[in-house]
């Protein structure tokens, strides 16, 4: 998948870019600006106070100074609405809302309604006010990623440190961070330890503590002490400037209600036109007392309610205001036609290893047979010390001194394990073909244990063994009950580990499919097995490096380790920052809120407007009513949408 290179100059904060929804508005303007406010201040005091001398029948606001003093109130408002529409018309886009609005206020002015034809401007232009403050509202998570770029790399040159742009630092360079100071590039930490607030990253509040040739990350804030970093990457390859692009082009990637709405809206519309013609010419074939001006006011109230303005704007508000949500929570989802593919999965396939176990070998049990747990482990990891296997090095994690425990002429045992000498005693470690070769015999205890074991024998005498197993993740358990109760039932786990093992983690999980000693391919065959049923739509859950096929396989790809892995977020359709895989659950509920109140807007939008203009066309309605269906409607969806941004799951 070609992405788009990220330009740090490009990225603007909120408040210095345009926003479009591709609708035809536009949200340019700063709500929290008080100069945007001003020309519906002049209208709204003009108006209130032209419809006080109305009231109170004032002798001299009649005839010329009326029309003048209305003219003058519709102009802040109207002008720019009219010139957009002009503009527009210039273009070949005929059927804008601005088009609408122009014609049906003007229509008024024509046949008299003067502070209808104000009113009808004035709360059109109150509701873009009040959406540019929603988008404003929407785009705040965003906001605040775009907050954590760094702005300054303090690099090692010349036997001295200079600040550059992080664009300016190359791979392999040294750079200091202190104190407060964003990372400003990913890299490998050079300092013995270092604390890292990664909340605007990851979602997560609890500071991540790295030891010495750990990755950190760009976008992260040192918490402790001056540390320095090796740069691995440049900055446009960076996580956070991958997430950044990704983000900021999100709402690119359309829903399908979205997409159906937007061509709905552009057919619709002309319809709606066309009708408002035939309200007002047509009955003059059927009606004995046909008077224009009344069915001309018909059909500009028709004009009125036709605006799409609730459905165009809310709905992709809807779908932005869920996207900020999830990436609030540390879930990333590459546009908003994921957030409604997430709605509809009934089938979770997902790798082990990485997933749902954290991938770090740890030591579960230590059996001695006739020595002191200290000494046994003592000779172990005096012969351990001398490889580079993961299982050697959970080994070495044991907490034991055994500095005067000395490993001689160790060699290895091609597929059977490591033979030395350590303290004058011969020593054996590895699997049971190596103790078979020597003549040992093995407890028939360790033939039931599923999980790597390693096996240890002194001068020919077998002394114990230790089982090595990967860890489950802390959320691994209630993820899958959560799973349940979301409505997911299906559930399988496909893993590369041996069989034994990813059953014996299916069974602890209260997974009842699973497969074990699967290659990428065989994950791959699996999953399409499982779309020839056309009923089950798949998301599969993995680390997006050896899964890549299968994320692109699934109607849903969701990575797990995204700021580390660069396979994921090319491939993968969500990314879970923060490993758990709890957040699934979270991206699914996330998901189908956003869904429901995107059709809740629909169902009031179409609701109000069917039935003010049924009333309208029967002349039941007023102008009132019609600025109530357009600006009162999508003023109503637009805060309903906004209430993405207060929800919480958990």
């Amino acid at each position: 998948m070609k992405k788009k290179k990220l330009n740090l100059k490009d990225i603007k904060p909120n408040s210095e870019k345009e926003h479009s929804h591709d609708d035809g508005h536009d949200h340019s303007g700063q709500p929290n600006n008080f100069k945007a406010y001003i020309p519906a201040v002049i209208s709204f005091t003009m108006l209130i106070i032209g419809i006080a001398l109305d009231y109170f029948d004032v002798g001299f606001f009649k005839d010329w100074l009326r029309i003048i003093w209305y003219a003058i109130a519709y102009l802040p408002v109207g002008f720019p609405v009219v010139k957009e529409g002009w503009e527009s018309i210039k273009k070949g886009d005929v059927f804008t809302e601005f088009f609408l609005m122009s014609i049906a206020t003007i229509g008024a002015f024509i046949i008299g309604e003067y502070p209808e034809g104000v009113a009808v401007m004035l709360f059109y232009a109150v509701g873009e006010l009040f959406q540019n403050a929603a988008v404003n509202r929407a785009k705040s998570n965003i906001k605040a990623l775009l907050d954590v770029r760094p702005n300054e790399a303090l690099v090692y040159r010349n036997d001295d440190y200079t600040s550059v742009s992080p664009e300016m630092v190359e791979i392999g360079e040294k750079v200091q961070v202190r104190v407060g100071e964003k990372v400003p590039l990913d890299g490998i930490l050079l300092s013995e330890k270092g604390s890292f607030n990664t909340a605007a990253l990851t979602g997560e509040s609890k500071p991540d503590t790295i030891a010495k040739g750990e990755k950190v990350f760009a976008g992260s804030i040192n918490m402790d002490s001056v540390i320095e970093i090796e740069t691995t990457k440049e900055f446009k390859d960076s996580s956070i400037a991958r997430i950044l692009d990704m983000v900021q082009n999100a709402t690119a990637r359309k829903s399908k209600t979205e997409l159906f709405i937007r061509k709905f809206a552009r057919v619709y519309t002309p319809i709606v036109v066309f009708l408002a013609i035939a309200v007002t010419f047509l009955p003059y074939f059927f009606v004995d007392d046909y008077v224009f001006r009344d069915w001309l006011y018909r059909a500009l109230i028709f004009l009125v309610i036709s605006c799409p303005c609730a459905l165009v704007i809310s709905i992709p508000l809807g779908y932005f205001g869920g996207l900020g949500a999830a990436s609030k929570n540390g879930i990333l989802f590459k546009g908003a036609s994921f957030l409604d593919a997430m709605t509809k999965i009934n089938t979770l396939v997902m790798d082990k290893t990485g997933t749902v176990t954290k991938g770090v070998f740890k030591i579960k049990e230590v059996k001695a047979i006739g020595w002191e747990e200290s000494d046994f482990m003592k000779y172990l990891m005096a012969i351990e010390e001398q490889s580079t296997h993961p299982i050697a090095k959970a080994i070495m994690e044991y907490k034991e001194d055994g500095e005067d425990f000395e490993a001689k002429d160790v060699s290895e045992i091609a597929g059977k394990g490591l033979k030395g000498i350590v303290n004058g005693k011969t020593i054996l470690v590895g699997n049971k073909a190596l103790m078979l070769a020597n003549n040992i015999d093995v407890p028939t205890e360790t033939d039931s244990i599923v999980e790597s074991i390693v096996l240890v024998a002194i001068d020919n005498k077998f002394a114990g063994y230790v089982v090595i197993a990967d860890e489950l993740k802390e959320d691994a358990k209630e993820t899958i009950t959560a799973l349940h109760k979301v409505g997911i039932k299906n559930i399988m786990m496909l893993s590369g580990d041996k069989d034994s093992i990813t059953q014996q983690v299916a069974r602890e999980l209260g997974i009842e499919n699973a497969k074990g000693g699967l290659l990428p391919e065989d994950k791959l065959n699996e999953v399409e097995i499982l779309k020839q049923n056309p009923n089950n739509k798949i998301a599969f859950i993995g680390d997006g490096i050896n899964d890549a096929p299968v994320l692109a396989a699934s109607d849903v790809g969701i990575a797990m380790g995204g700021l580390g892995s660069d396979v994921a977020i090319e491939t993968a359709d969500v990314i879970i920052q923060t490993d758990q895989p709890s957040k699934v659950v979270r991206a699914i509920k996330i998901g189908r809120s956003t869904r429901k109140i995107v059709w809740q807007n629909i169902g009031l939008a179409f609701g109000v407007k069917v039935i003010v203009l049924i009333l309208g066309a029967g002349g039941l309605a007023t102008m009132w009513e019609a600025v109530f269906a357009d600006v009162g409607v999508a003023l109503l969806a637009i805060l309903n949408a906004v209430r993405l941004q207060r929800m919480s799951w958990k």
